[in-house]
């Protein structure tokens, strides 16, 4: 009984009684779509003031070489496993084909038109919203990590020039709050998941498998093939033992497989990496923060995978410049995906008419991007955590005993508050060992 209390499980539960249900009550089941619209609601209305939080408090808490440092290798190890993402997306596809041979038949949801392309200047100046609450008003992630960015550097200056941390006492109680706010709506996780499954089931049925067993088998290979690889190096890196990390992980990747989106995976994926997996809360903080928009590597190496798919399904080929294009596109569409499950239909025209590809054919794969939004998220939060770890290996920010589960993390370990040190005290404004943990935090921002 007592395994029973691990929400995990709960989850887990939920998911295979969703889907058996929603088989059974057939469309009936489409009732119970709105409980779970609502759970998911609960859990975005949160994102954005938690990522600012976290973003803000991170880059204002940073001092001395360090703040580069981290800034630095969080960025190398994201954009070089986007890249091994989006080579290995080209070939397995290329040696697979899973787009061969295939054929549309069905019609497009008349919703769905073509977008405009847009030229890489444009993207570029995307990322920078002429008004901030505009851009929060829209969940428009990459804007506000931007914004979040600035201030929080910004903060940093004015903190150590006049050693009054306020304004960061203030964000990082805000963050605190927001997240003591999600735990309270993760209470019903279960129910949530139980109803999302249910519609879902009782209206595609398992049908929807068959018709891309090849794009869902090749998405598939790729997530094994980039999780061993991540693995492989945060071991070899670390010294780690890789056997604790199921375990460890196996709380998000349920969240993550049952919801499909690395967002509302977010909170529990940050609770994780320092309660279970020992990174400290200044790393943990700035570079999930930051993999929420950059880390998306399940989903480059899919939408590379669907440009691939629509090339062979309209036996057209492709150039080495569109090759190319379709890397870096793929590379960047992440960034602006991750708030909202049900994207990928957008993505996968905008993919598809940006490389002259038929985009008629994207509706062979939308009946299945449920099942490869699974392999996608379950990539992308993980994924996050391994470049965590590696990112906190290098500065020694990875508490061994918590990792290896001689010492656990208590909650108010995490949130509560830590004695700061005034603006005439030495240390103001730097860092401060929290006395309980081996890892250095930032004053009022415990490890």
């Amino acid at each position: 009984m007592k395994a029973l209390k691990n929400p995990a499980l709960q989850i887990g539960i939920a998911a295979v009684a969703g889907i058996a249900f929603g088989l059974l009550a057939g469309e009936w089941a489409s009732n119970l779509k709105f409980v779970g619209d609502l759970f998911i609601r609960l859990i975005q209305m949160s994102i954005v003031p938690l990522v600012m939080a976290s973003v803000i408090v991170a880059t204002g808490s940073m001092s001395g070489k360090g703040a580069g440092g981290l800034a630095a290798r969080t960025f190398g190890w994201m954009i070089s496993f986007s890249v091994v993402a989006a080579l290995l997306a080209w070939g397995l596809s290329s040696l697979l084909r899973p787009g061969a041979g295939m054929v549309f038949d069905g019609e497009l949801d008349p919703a769905l038109t073509p977008p405009e392309p847009t030229s890489w200047q444009d993207t570029v100046l995307g990322f920078v919203s002429t008004n901030i609450f505009e851009a929060m008003s829209t969940a428009s992630m990459v804007p506000i990590i931007v914004f979040s960015l600035l201030f929080g550097a910004a903060l940093n200056t004015y903190v150590a020039r006049t050693g009054n941390r306020l304004v960061l006492g203030f964000f990082d109680q805000l963050q605190q709050i927001v997240l003591t706010m999600i735990r309270f709506v993760m209470y019903i996780a279960p129910v949530g998941v139980f109803c999302l499954l249910a519609a879902l089931a009782g209206d595609v049925g398992f049908a929807v498998v068959t018709t891309a067993l090849s794009y869902l088998g090749t998405t598939l290979l790729g997530v094994i093939v980039l999780l061993v690889l991540f693995v492989t190096v945060v071991t070899l890196r670390t010294r780690l033992s890789p056997w604790r990390l199921p375990r460890k992980l196996a709380e998000q990747t349920a969240i993550a497989v049952t919801t499909t989106s690395s967002a509302v995976t977010y909170p529990t994926v940050l609770r994780n990496a320092v309660d279970k997996v020992g990174i400290s809360k200044r790393v943990a903080s700035f570079t999930l923060s930051v993999g929420l928009t950059m880390g998306s590597y399940g989903a480059v190496l899919n939408y590379m995978i669907v440009v691939m798919f629509l090339a062979q399904a309209g036996d057209v080929t492709l150039s080495p410049g569109q090759l190319v294009l379709g890397m870096a596109l793929a590379v960047l569409l992440n960034m602006g995906t991750i708030t909202v499950p049900g994207g990928f239909p957008v993505v996968a025209m905008f993919l598809a008419t940006s490389l002259g590809l038929p985009f008629e054919a994207v509706g062979l794969l939308i009946a299945v991007d449920w099942f490869t939004g699974i392999f996608r998220t379950f990539l992308n939060v993980n994924g996050d955590t391994l470049v965590a770890m590696l990112v906190a290996n290098a500065s020694g920010e990875i508490d061994r005993d918590v990792y290896d589960e001689r010492k656990t993390v208590a909650e108010s370990d995490v949130s509560a508050d830590t004695d700061e040190p005034k603006a005439d005290e030495p240390g103001a404004g730097e860092p401060k060992a929290d006395e309980s943990n081996t890892t250095a935090a930032p004053a009022n921002q415990p490890a």
